[in-house]
């Protein structure tokens, strides 16, 4: 591994290893079809049938252009999602230098604007530093600030930190969290600590069909304690990935994804069981595309 190649994420991916063990939250009945119109335009709909809350349908398309920095990395990209209400999510990608890049992200809620943000991100050989402005109002003079920094120490080892500014009528504040990663073959553990609480990730990969994750995290604020262990089972030979989860908050849960090839057709069924709250929800899904 070269040294720096684990900077080379942003703050916010840290734990980002251990939640992909964890399975998503999923109820009711949901179909989702994808279809690619082109190497660079592609379009989706999303048809959820609620059990919990009103049902919805979702418009997404997605366009992406020429430069490719790697399989996950190509710009300029434009993502737009809106839904039957009008509410409108979109954000835009773009690589100004090879070591620059930008995004812009808007957000609405049917009629009213939410959310806008732009984010700058440094990468260099060793360190990723970005900046983040989000919901800037000269008027009154309201804005959060964002910074986040991360220096590899070692080719395992990686350093740093994030300060969150908030500014508003009458109300002014910083918090500051300091932050750890270490990549060994087989295992990543995370730490975040600050002045809010903290938050703890390990994982794992035992073989190349099981693995695991735990995590933890205290909020002092709220004076609350979690735990969770999550684990992930990959039957290749099958086409199943099976996700379960076990909590702090008496909560068990799982998704089972089943792919059925050749059709460009998955499957996933998942059930959520609450003890503490005596709640009980499950879901359907079927993935075209």
């Amino acid at each position: 591994m070269v040294r720096g190649q684990e900077a080379q994420v942003s703050f916010d991916e840290l734990h980002r290893r251990c939640k992909e063990v964890f399975p998503p939250q999923t109820e009711g009945v949901k179909l989702v079809v994808n279809k690619a119109l082109s190497s660079h335009f592609q379009v989706s709909h999303a048809v959820h049938m609620s059990t919990l809350g009103p049902s919805s349908y979702r418009f997404n398309t997605t366009y992406v252009g020429d430069q490719q920095l790697s399989t996950t990395e190509v710009f300029p990209t434009l993502v737009g999602d809106i839904d039957n209400c009008g509410s409108l999510h979109a954000q835009v990608l773009h690589l100004l230098t090879e070591r620059i890049r930008t995004k812009a992200i808007f957000q609405t809620q049917q009629s009213k604007f939410m959310t806008w943000q732009f984010d700058g991100e440094y990468r260099g050989d060793d360190c990723t530093a970005t900046l983040t402005l989000g919901n800037p109002d000269v008027i009154s003079e309201s804005v959060i600030l964002v910074a986040h920094f991360l220096q590899s120490v070692t080719s395992r080892l990686v350093l740093g930190g994030e300060m969150v500014y908030h500014r508003r009528p009458g109300e002014e504040g910083a918090i500051v969290t300091l932050a750890g990663k270490y990549t060994a073959p087989k295992w990543v553990a995370t730490l975040n600590i600050g002045c809010g609480g903290a938050h703890a990730s390990y994982y794992h990969k035992a073989n190349e069909q099981v693995q695991v994750g735990v995590e933890f995290e205290a909020n002092t604020r709220l004076q609350d304690t979690t735990f969770a262990f999550g684990y992930q089972l990959n039957l290749t030979q099958a086409n199943v990935i099976f996700r379960g989860l076990v909590d702090s908050n008496w909560c068990v849960g799982g998704v089972l994804e089943k792919k059925l090839p050749p059709l460009p057709v998955t499957l996933a069924l998942g059930a959520f069981l609450n003890h503490w709250k005596n709640r009980f929800h499950c879901g359907f899904s079927i993935i075209v595309g």
